[in-house]
């Protein structure tokens, strides 16, 4: 086989495994663009538009996942790097505190140096003084050697003053010399002190240029990293970016794909099971739980209330059908104003708007207070604090009478409650709020009964 074979089979088998991720990873990208969704769309059905607009969110929501653990590995090279940096600016402070240390013990040696020469040269002078003091007490004994007897006689009232002066001599002698002894050894001493000094002076200087070096290596490795730093953090950012742009493109096609589910204020298990698989995808809170929870508070839309507020300073109002008075329609203190400002935002009259009548006991008494909205039964207050959510993904205003909205909002209030992981605590929570009596239990074990068998219907029509 030639070479050219070789090298072209290798490419095929290259193309082989690159193409294929290439074209599925390009073959979507038309996604991106809501102007080409809307072309491609306008010339299918709504089923079909539908099918496409789902594959499109699936491949958002992978591309977006794909982004999120770049940006997670990202964010741990930057905490590598600055640590690193960190670190570095550490040495690099370290190392300039040890190089003005050295510098100062330089210093200190190069007095001791000269210190230690100035004594040498002391030194030298004493020697030479008492070599010249040990020469002329020679020359003075030499000189007594060399007298005659009658030169001693006559030079001396005594004979025994000459060998006392000559014993003198000898002794001043014998101690100059062990004197320049002495000296000569002390300077010896200061010769090998001043190399010794010197040897540790030079090498406290090496030990300079070798940490200088250290300081300009670690600034220079400092330098760099700085600089991949700053190229991870632009990544980092442009990472963040996407994810968000690529979030936003996915949100606009689940809000396409929730106003395609065109439904009545009260629809079909069908149409029902298919809003609730939609707000399961982004709630994470499964379509049973959901289909239940609307099942328990108004059988799917089909019981909204039967009672209309007349009193906004009470709280009053009155039943529907038998015009009834009735006590405890709506908390006055808590829910009152935000029912009037959702009613005047929707273009509702709030006197003419259906809300739950209160629970009452066996005697006829109210139990706590009605005004619950739409097929979700959300009081006002808890539904204003919802609303921006729910308007964030449809793109309009949110209505709590909408049965999309409504669906939309159990499942969001329902993971915030943690619908997720004990769902028996979150459906209490939605109709008791955090505390609730052991005879309230009723209507959790209504609910996740309920959702039991929309379980089993939803298996058994393969939904």
């Amino acid at each position: 086989m030639t070479q050219f074979l070789k090298l072209f089979l290798y490419f095929l088998l290259i193309l082989a495994f690159i193409l294929p991720g290439f074209l599925s990873a390009t073959s979507m990208d038309f996604c991106e663009s809501s102007d080409e969704l809307d072309r491609r769309c306008n010339s299918l059905s709504t089923t079909k538009c539908r099918e496409l607009l789902e594959e499109c969110q699936a491949y958002l929501d992978e591309k977006s996942a794909q982004i999120e653990a770049d940006i997670t590995k990202t964010e741990a090279e930057k905490k590598t790097l600055q640590s690193q940096i960190y670190s570095l600016g550490n040495k690099i402070e370290n190392l300039s505190y040890q190089i003005y240390r050295s510098n100062l013990v330089i210093k200190d040696l190069g007095i001791q140096v000269t210190d230690t020469e100035n004594s040498i040269v002391g030194t030298s002078f004493e020697i030479d003084s008492s070599k010249d003091r040990l020469a002329g007490i020679l020359r003075a004994i030499y000189e007594e050697d060399q007298k005659s007897i009658v030169e001693i006689f006559l030079g001396e009232d005594q004979l025994s003053d000459f060998f006392n002066d000559l014993v003198a001599l000898e002794e001043l002698s014998n101690k100059n010399k062990e004197l320049l002894g002495d000296i000569k050894e002390m300077k010896i001493y200061l010769e090998g002190q001043k190399e010794s000094l010197g040897e540790e002076k030079e090498s406290m200087e090496n030990l300079v240029v070798i940490q200088d070096l250290q300081k300009k290596e670690s600034q220079s490795t400092k330098n760099e990293r700085e600089g991949f730093l700053e190229m991870t953090e632009a990544e980092y950012q442009k990472q963040l970016k996407e994810k968000e742009e690529t979030e936003k493109k996915a949100q606009a096609i689940r809000t396409r794909l929730f106003e395609l589910i065109g439904v009545p204020d009260a629809p079909t298990f069908e149409e029902a099971y298919e809003i609730a698989k939609f707000v399961s995808g982004s709630t994470g809170i499964r379509p049973a739980l959901l289909l239940a929870v609307l099942t328990q508070e108004s059988n799917i839309g089909k019981n909204v209330g039967q009672c209309f507020l007349t009193n906004i300073k009470t709280g009053d109002g009155i039943q529907m059908t038998t015009k009834q008075k009735e006590t405890h329609v709506m908390k006055p203190s808590r829910d009152v104003s935000p029912f009037l400002a959702v009613t005047q935002e929707l273009g509702k009259d709030p006197y003419n708007t259906p809300v739950s009548c209160p629970m009452k006991d066996k005697y006829g008494n109210p139990i706590g207070y009605g005004g619950a909205m739409g097929p979700s039964q959300f009081i006002p207050s808890t539904w204003v604090s919802y609303k921006d959510e729910i308007k964030a993904t449809t793109g309009k205003l949110a209505n709590p009478w909408d049965i999309r909205d409504a669906f939309l909002a159990t499942g969001i209030y329902l993971k915030d409650l943690g619908g997720n992981t004990n769902e028996f605590n979150a459906v209490m929570k939605y109709f008791s709020g955090n505390v609730w009596s052991k005879w309230e239990e009723f209507y959790g074990r209504s609910v996740l009964a309920i959702a039991d068998g929309y379980e089993n219907d939803i298996k058994e029509m393969n939904y």
